[in-house]
């Protein structure tokens, strides 16, 4: 459909090309989620075409209004002229010699570092030679060492639409997207970029780690040992290997391999991120940190240097150099927030107001009766670093328990479809399929499982949602000290996607935004929809709290659940050492070694 897209006409060709696309869209009668998964690779394609990113996206709203109400939208005014990249006038050099020379320029400063020299360099070069599809890639390159990501992205599509089959640029496209937190996205961009180049160990491990950030360890190791059987002493492939490990919990196996990958190339960030993420570190690593130190002061890009910080954060924490900690993780927040999008607090607020507005105790009632009579699906909700990851392993040490980490599917929902989800209860049909295609996802993760445990804790955003299509699941919110959560939030290297956590003033005015939501929830559900459990109290009485938990599921007691570390299942979050250790106490009012830092928390209220 988006091949047929008329790139280079206006008017009627617009408007034809947008009434037998929305008849086919009809015809094929796609769900909710389909639609959304539709809406995701036409838009690509567009791009892909070299179509404006304006342009693809209003063509791909106008085709989801029509294939939704039913009837022919009209197409989105000045559609036409929007192609992508129309590459600036040249100026400056045209004869070949001199655009070479400037190619060299660009690529020197480029390896100089001085990348705003590299843009301009690479930026006049291209208005030159607009099929120099190499100049795009670097180009988006350069922008990406610049915190520009979105004109990166831009850049590297313009590659791609150029020649779809440059691997480079879909290397990088993958990349950004693994930076991004948008593991599947990426996984698709380097799947590609592999087939054209099914030897680059490069490419091969970067597909290893979006597969790994999945939970999906045997894919990832296959791609690991593919680059290690080609490129034996391949750092990066190494590095990759200790995260496979760690992930199924062999955290000896982990730092293992990163120490290999650190004997290979001393300055790999992700290797020296790995050991410290693999155990609590002592006092004998205290040469560690100051390793660490050289390895950031070398790193040239802010991502890097802030992945080192956070790692070094976290050894000084260990080690119990709060004051030296805290510095650490400051200054890689301070590196990473210009990086995303700037939280903005009053938009958050009417994303609340919105949904408080939806989902009133009547609407709720109202939809009980339509909605999918499932108690499979379980949902572990709360701010992230709450406990959820905890919660989850205990449930899934259970026989009738499947935990399936974060999975995305009400996330592509919302972010697919955000303004109706905001303004109207979606239609019965349209909640059925939902049950329909969440079924079949949880079916394809863990067929043989009673209950699956989705703990993305994102999913406390649209509970309401979530109930009006599974009114019989069961949500459990991890409720833990605020100062502690946001605390942790703050220490954590989360992608630029949580814009909320790179500033403790940002932190302390979305966990307003979250509690005033998550209140809300719990006046509007009926009783028994949802259970509270307060982080404190399960690790003070691990037993009590348990027993509970697992009743409110309806479930026979089973033992294993107390020995929640023995459990070998995947865990690929953050909290994935933590988890594998018996309950303890460390965690809980942790902010008090903090507590000349945390201005700006203290006067939260638990949610």
């Amino acid at each position: 459909m988006a091949d047929a897209f008329p790139t280079q006409s206006a008017g009627d060709a617009i408007r034809n090309f947008v009434r037998t696309a929305t008849q086919e869209l009809q015809a094929r009668k796609l769900n909710f989620y389909k639609r959304v998964r539709f809406a995701n690779a036409f838009k690509w394609r567009l791009l892909e075409k070299g179509v404006a990113a304006e342009t693809a996206h209003d063509i791909t709203q106008t085709l989801l209004i029509g294939a939704i109400s039913g009837a022919t939208p009209a197409a989105p005014v000045a559609t036409a002229a929007r192609t992508v990249s129309p590459a600036p006038k040249a100026k400056g050099p045209v004869n070949r010699k001199s655009l070479d020379a400037l190619f060299r320029e660009a690529a020197a400063s480029f390896e100089r570092g001085a990348y705003e020299d590299a843009v301009a360099q690479y930026q006049q070069y291209t208005a030159a030679r607009p099929r120099d599809t190499a100049a795009f890639n670097n180009l988006g390159v350069a922008l990406t060492r610049l915190g520009r990501h979105e004109e990166a992205k831009q850049q590297l599509h313009n590659a791609i639409a150029r020649n779809p089959k440059n691997a480079d640029a879909l290397c990088n496209l993958g990349n950004f997207f693994l930076t991004r937190g948008r593991f599947a996205d990426a996984e698709n961009h380097l799947r590609r970029a592999a087939n054209l180049k099914p030897t680059d160990p490069l490419i091969r491990t970067n597909l290893g780690v979006a597969l790994a950030n999945q939970g999906l360890l045997d894919k990832s190791r296959t791609e690991f040992e593919k680059v290690l059987k080609t490129t034996p002493g391949y750092a990066a492939a190494l590095s990759g290997m200790g995260t496979v490990e760690r992930s199924a919990g062999r955290f000896a196996a982990a730092e293992q391999m990163f120490r290999r990958a650190l004997e290979v190339d001393p300055n790999l960030v992700a290797a020296w991120v790995g050991v410290a993420g693999s155990r609590r570190m002592t006092s004998t690593d205290a040469q560690w940190i100051a390793a660490g130190e050289r390895v950031a002061a070398n790193k040239t890009t802010a991502a890097d240097e802030a992945a080192i910080r956070f790692a070094m954060g976290k050894c000084c924490d260990d080690l119990g150099q709060y004051p030296q900690a805290f510095e650490q993780y400051q200054r890689a927040n301070e590196l990473l927030k210009p990086l995303a999008l700037p939280y903005k607090e009053q938009v958050h607020a009417e994303f609340v107001n919105d949904l408080k507005r939806v989902y009133t105790p009547q609407s709720i009632a109202s939809a009980r009766a339509t909605g999918a009579s499932s108690t499979r699906p379980v949902f572990v909700i709360g701010m992230p670093r709450s406990g959820t990851s905890l919660v989850e392993q205990i449930l899934a040490s259970h026989p009738a328990v499947a935990g399936a980490g974060e999975l995305d599917f009400w996330t592509n929902l919302l972010s697919g479809d955000e303004a109706r989800i905001r303004s109207q209860l979606l239609p019965e049909p349209t909640r059925q399929k939902l049950a329909t295609d969440y079924l079949q996802v949880l079916k394809g993760r863990h067929p043989d499982a009673g209950y699956v445990v989705d703990k993305a804790p994102r999913n406390a955003d649209i509970v309401g949602l979530i109930h009006t299509v599974f009114p019989d699941a069961r949500f459990i919110y991890m409720r833990r000290d605020p100062i502690d959560t946001c605390l942790s939030c703050f220490f954590q290297n989360f992608p630029a996607a949580h814009n909320f956590k790179f500033d403790l003033n940002d932190l302390a005015s979305y966990y307003r935004e979250h509690a005033r939501l998550v209140a809300h929830w719990r006046k509007v559900l009926p009783p028994g929809t949802m259970l509270d459990v307060p982080y404190e109290e399960l690790v003070a009485d691990q037993e009590t709290w348990t027993r509970r938990i697992v009743a409110f599921l309806g479930l026979e007691w089973d033992e294993r659940c107390l020995r929640f570390e023995e459990n070998p299942r995947p865990v690929v979050t953050s909290s994935s050492w933590q988890v594998r250790q018996r309950m303890y106490g460390d965690s809980v009012k942790r902010w008090r070694h903090y507590s000349k830092f945390v201005g700006p928390l203290r006067k939260l209220d638990p949610a």
